[in-house]
């Protein structure tokens, strides 16, 4: 594999694709990606898988860049993922948490940001807890913002991993059946995953309690096209793909759910429903797991489980987005 390093493009947003008049300078969501753009980003990441695959997984494409991990909520898989990423590229990183920064003395996001910037940092990667706080970061800063995950809207990056994930295990995306189930309302990862995958030409199915499913999903008037259905078993019928999501016990709490047994009872994605899916059907989940709520352990961990096979292609994913923001090419 040849890796071709461009100058970085101009400041202001645009195409990953190579021959595009400007480049992408932040990864906010995949709502603005095209679908050829998000096919660019996926071969790009099967290239850096492997490089991961090599008996010293490492190039130089980024050295002299700095990323740092700015996380405003705890993160295990996507924090690691990403300093892996950016070190299997030569960059420097630095991991900065809220708690142990000038936050926590009344300090702004966007003075954190701009401080961060001023010490050299080249790619911010931020998770927040208020909607479209990466967005409020991108207008004031020159370093290209990645969204890690911002509140209840999105995480494109796992979106992304998710889509290559499938990919690679059918060979394709589109015209497979999709089905994500559970606490939609307040997942981030089933917006972004909703505009990735119907780009892609995926039948995406949307199942779970009417409490927990926004009600602009279910009119689909500010989405594309996708399908809502509440009885899980009918959901499954043929599907190809099944990821439930992270079930919080705060939604009973809330009085959104009448108690968790009554969910697991409902939407717990197990043997005896996974049966009624497409034979060669996979499941998925963006972590963590609830096991025994949302999903059985013999699920999470049975031979249809590609949740590890996620967890490895996260990073080659986000290699393949940092090489791509800094004005990478692939060639062959």
């Amino acid at each position: 594999m040849e890796l071709k390093i461009l100058s970085p493009g101009p400041t202001k947003a645009g195409s990953l694709l190579p021959d595009a008049r400007v480049r992408r300078r932040h990864v906010l969501d995949l709502d603005d990606f095209s679908a050829e753009e998000i096919e660019y980003v996926l071969n790009t990441a099967a290239r850096m898988k492997e490089i991961l695959g090599r008996p010293i997984p490492r190039v130089a494409a980024l050295r002299g860049r700095t990323l740092v991990n700015c996380f405003y909520e705890e993160s295990t898989r996507t924090r690691v993922s990403f300093e892996l990423a950016a070190k299997a590229l030569g960059a420097d990183v630095v991991n900065m948490s809220a708690a142990g920064s000038s936050v926590v003395k009344g300090e702004s996001l966007v003075d954190t940001v701009l401080t961060l910037q001023a010490l050299g940092a080249d790619f911010v990667v931020i998770r927040h807890p208020q909607s479209g706080a990466p967005y409020l970061v991108a207008r004031h800063i020159r370093a290209s913002v990645i969204n890690a995950g911002d509140g209840w809207h999105a995480h494109p990056t796992q979106a992304l991993l998710d889509l290559f994930t499938i990919r690679e295990h059918f060979g394709r995306v589109v015209g497979l059946k999709v089905v994500i189930v559970g606490d939609i309302l307040h997942s981030r990862v089933a917006r972004s995953n909703v505009w990735g995958l119907t780009k892609l030409g995926a039948q995406v199915v949307l199942c779970g309690p009417p409490t927990l499913l926004p009600p602009t999903m279910v009119s689909a008037e500010l989405w594309p096209p996708l399908t809502v259905e509440y009885d899980l078993g009918r959901a499954l019928e043929g599907a190809h793909v099944v990821m439930p999501l992270r079930l919080q016990r705060e939604r009973q709490q809330a009085g959104l759910l009448p108690s968790v047994r009554e969910y697991i009872r409902l939407y717990q994605v197990n043997a005896a429903r996974l049966s009624r899916a497409h034979p060669d059907a996979v499941v998925m989940h963006p972590g963590p797991m609830n096991e025994g709520i949302e999903i059985s352990s013999d699920v999470a961990h049975g031979s249809r489980s590609l949740i590890e096979k996620q967890v490895t292609n996260g990073v080659a994913v986000r290699m393949a987005l940092l090489y791509l923001l800094s004005g990478g090419v692939v060639e062959g």
